[in-house]
């Protein structure tokens, strides 16, 4: 069977390519190895309950953004709540309430001691960067590779992205620093927690353009998706078919080899070409699929930079609410202690459903779904025995900061990064791509090449990654390459 395009991997950047190759009237078919889509953010099913397998919280759903536009012209079922507050941050000192508005998080910071006039100039300078990285991923026409129409409008955004110059290769201390926000100790540990969620390192790391427009990930459409984000990738799997494309879950992708008029992509079902194949994988994946081809330097680099990466050591449980838990669905983000590194169960990331959440468990009972960082080249030698001491020390994080959640436990499912990799296909149990650690280097890939012709990369260690919006983008970014081409 020949196509247009084969895309492999129905995660959020395969789905992206693979819509918008289907809206772009292209021959598409979307392959997919477990037999539902979303990989990282997906929803699985275990002992006739439904959890989320990692991500629970997603940015895209505001007016305008792309899932958002999906949702409206696909006609989705999909129904999302934006909740206030939006996240529970807890340390053995303070909480922190973080909702979808900007001001009433700095009011709470300032009431713990961090000073306002630092504080204020330092949300200045943050507000500034993230309008400017924002409005790229709001308009996908300024994401690179882009056209002349494009660039013209680059040039006159220019001033919007002068803030953005002195911070390159700057980790988000220094930046810190400069506003006598060192020693602002909520503020720090607030970041760091926040930090190695989204561009996985610390404040004392995290590249600061990045670091600084991800503070704004709950001010800027995110929501929680009813039933589990498995509803959206779901949706999407509609939306591809409904726009003539093909998908075939349950179908692995065993070989990728350059044929006459472009690629053949071997599956246990038969032989698929295509003039161009879309790999929603790690770029050790990929490289592992071309058995015909000498080991690439592009992907060997790549490969590279995940390995210096996590895991995810996860704990999925079903829980009775407290008495005064309200209906909704709770996000909570708990440290043990702010002084150690936010990783091995010292932070812990916790989501709970909502009773709207059908589907999820029955009726009185909720969905839990816990993550922490760990990584890899400690579980390797670890083995069995580091894996429960750090989920054991997930739970006294959970007992610590959210009591009032686990003391009525009725199932747990434990889950490596091995388990984590049978959820969701990722090698060892790679989470979050590349850590955006300080450095200029994060700039020299901002227009994937292709590794070889007719051969695209998408995902989170792909940019711009690194969260569902963003990897979905990045599929649309890909397939309108290879349409132009």
């Amino acid at each position: 069977m020949r196509y247009d395009a084969v895309v492999v991997g129905a995660g959020f950047g395969g789905l992206g390519a693979a819509l918008r190759l289907a809206e772009g009237g292209a021959k598409v078919a979307l392959l997919e190895a477990l037999n539902y889509p979303g990989g990282c953010a997906s929803t699985f099913r275990r002992a006739g309950y439904r959890f989320e397998a990692g991500a629970t919280l997603f940015s895209g759903f505001g007016p305008g953004q792309l899932f958002a536009r999906w949702i409206e012209a696909h006609g989705l079922d999909v129904q999302v709540d934006f909740e206030d507050p939006m996240v529970r941050f807890r340390t053995p000192d303070f909480e922190l309430a973080v909702g979808p508005s900007r001001g009433p998080l700095r009011d709470q910071l300032v009431a713990l001691g961090v000073p306002a006039e630092g504080l204020d100039g330092f949300l200045r300078q943050q507000r500034k960067v993230a309008d400017a990285l924002w409005g790229l991923l709001d308009d996908p026409a300024l994401l690179p590779p882009f056209g002349a129409a494009a660039l013209l409008r680059h040039v006159a955004n220019s001033p919007r992205y002068l803030p953005l110059l002195p911070l390159l290769g700057k980790p988000l201390g220094a930046v810190l620093a400069r506003h006598g926000l060192t020693e602002a100790e909520p503020l720090v540990a607030y970041l760091n927690g926040l930090c190695q969620i989204t561009v996985q390192c610390g404040v004392a790391e995290a590249e600061a353009p990045f670091a600084l427009g991800t503070m704004d990930y709950y001010h800027r459409g995110t929501g929680h998706v009813r039933g589990g984000i498995g509803r959206l990738a779901g949706a999407l799997v509609d939306a591809v078919r409904g726009a003539g494309g093909e998908v075939h879950l349950a179908t692995r992708a065993r070989g990728l080899r350059r044929a006459p008029g472009g690629w053949a992509v071997e599956t246990r079902q038969g032989v698929l070409h295509a003039e161009a194949v879309v790999a929603n994988l790690l770029p050790s994946a990929v490289q592992a699929l071309l058995r015909d081809e000498a080991p690439l330097p592009a992907l060997a680099r790549r490969s590279a930079a995940v390995a210096t990466g996590w895991g995810a050591i996860m704990l999925y449980l079903v829980v009775a609410p407290p008495p005064d838990a309200g209906p909704g669905p709770i996000h909570l983000e708990g440290v043990g202690d702010p002084g150690a590194p936010f990783t091995e169960g010292n932070h812990v990331f916790a989501s709970v459903s909502g009773e709207a959440d059908e589907g999820r468990c029955p009726p009185g009972l909720r969905t839990m779904t816990v993550s922490t960082h760990v990584p890899i080249p400690s579980v390797r030698a670890g083995g069995g025995a580091y894996v429960a001491r750090v989920q054991e020390n997930m739970r006294r994080t959970l007992a610590a900061r959210a009591p009032e959640w686990v003391r009525d436990v009725r199932f747990e499912l434990t889950a490596s990064p091995r388990t984590f990799q049978r959820f969701t296909g990722r090698p060892e149990g790679h989470v979050g791509g590349v850590p955006r650690r300080a450095g200029l280097h994060h700039y020299r890939d901002l227009v994937p090449a292709p590794p070889l012709p007719g051969l695209y990369l998408v995902g989170d260690s792909v940019f711009p990654g690194q969260s569902t919006l963003a990897t979905a983008l990045g599929g649309v970014k890909a397939a309108e390459r290879i349409s132009s081409r």
